[in-house]
């Protein structure tokens, strides 16, 4: 398996992972302020991404040069969480999802403009395709529920956190000085972590910690073990192996995932006209693996 192929392998598990994050997350915006979510978040995080990379060869005194790299990269995520968190408080789990869809189509732009990632016409389509397909996922075939769609508060909250998320991407290749994703995971880790202490000093001193329901703790390990720790590193792994846009095109996977959560849940099943949808994004990640540029 060549590294590109591993790299969209790393990729789908990282977008069955994330989609946990909307429907968890959904569950317990109002339960905790965002900052405070996230800082603990970050932490134990960070703890088990640095046992790892402890455990798989250790961390390089010389992995910590230029520290703004990790500051950089960990305040981008730190101000997707955040913000994702934010507008979860209001917005449904299908809107966010729905502006989620647009971070691949910013990410090719943040990768021309800091990488000079060309976007192939075969890419570009394929990312439409994937566009069209995870927008008839998100509002399950129903054509009159996306005439509905307002943007709220929420929404607009939740873009500017994409925005973030995008840049991210390539920003990862731009600034790794060849440090393996673990360690380079585990700075910006701890970076994301200082960063949350400080701006959301005042949410974590102010949030009853041991009053917090089982809900709440649940969902902070499925999302600091799970839904970081583990993309994290699935994400910087693909982001060195692929172009910006391709690995940003897997979030077009996420509203079929999520459905999957949904189901699980208990939460609903989806029509089978959606089927067409998610069919669609699939076609789509098919034109991307088949793309002869990695």
């Amino acid at each position: 398996m060549s590294g590109a192929q591993r790299g969209h392998l790393a990729m789908l598990l990282f977008s069955a992972l994330v989609a946990g994050s909307f429907s968890l997350g959904g569950m317990v915006a109002n339960e905790v302020a965002p900052a405070a979510l996230n800082a603990i978040r970050f932490l134990i995080a960070g703890a088990v991404i640095g046992v790892a990379a402890l455990a798989t060869g250790g961390i390089p005194s010389g992995s910590f040069r230029a520290p703004w790299r990790y500051l950089v990269l960990g305040g981008l995520f730190a101000i997707y969480f955040v913000l994702m968190f934010e507008g979860l408080k209001t917005a449904h789990p299908v809107s966010t999802a729905a502006v989620f869809t647009l971070t691949p189509l910013m990410s090719a732009g943040f990768g021309w403009v800091l990488l000079r990632q060309i976007t192939t016409r075969r890419m570009a389509v394929a990312l439409a395709i994937g566009a069209v397909g995870a927008l008839w996922v998100i509002f399950r075939a129903d054509w009159a529920a996306f005439l509905r769609f307002e943007v709220g508060e929420g929404e607009v909250y939740y873009f500017w956190g994409c925005v973030a998320h995008a840049a991210y991407t390539p920003m990862v290749r731009k600034l790794n000085r060849g440090e393996r994703p673990v360690v380079f995971t585990f700075g910006m880790l701890m970076a994301g972590l200082a960063v949350l202490t400080v701006f959301g000093w005042g949410d974590i001193r102010a949030t009853n910690w041991a009053d917090l329901s089982p809900l709440v703790w649940g969902t902070v390990i499925y999302l600091a073990i799970f839904a970081s720790a583990s993309t994290f590193v699935l994400l910087q792994f693909a982001a060195l192996e692929l172009p910006s846009a391709k690995v940003m095109a897997y979030t077009y996977l996420v509203p079929t995932w999520v459905i999957c959560w949904e189901f699980g849940l208990g939460h609903g099943a989806p029509s089978g006209f959606v089927l067409i949808g998610v069919a669609l994004t699939i076609g789509a990640l098919v034109l991307l693996l088949e793309t002869d540029a990695s």
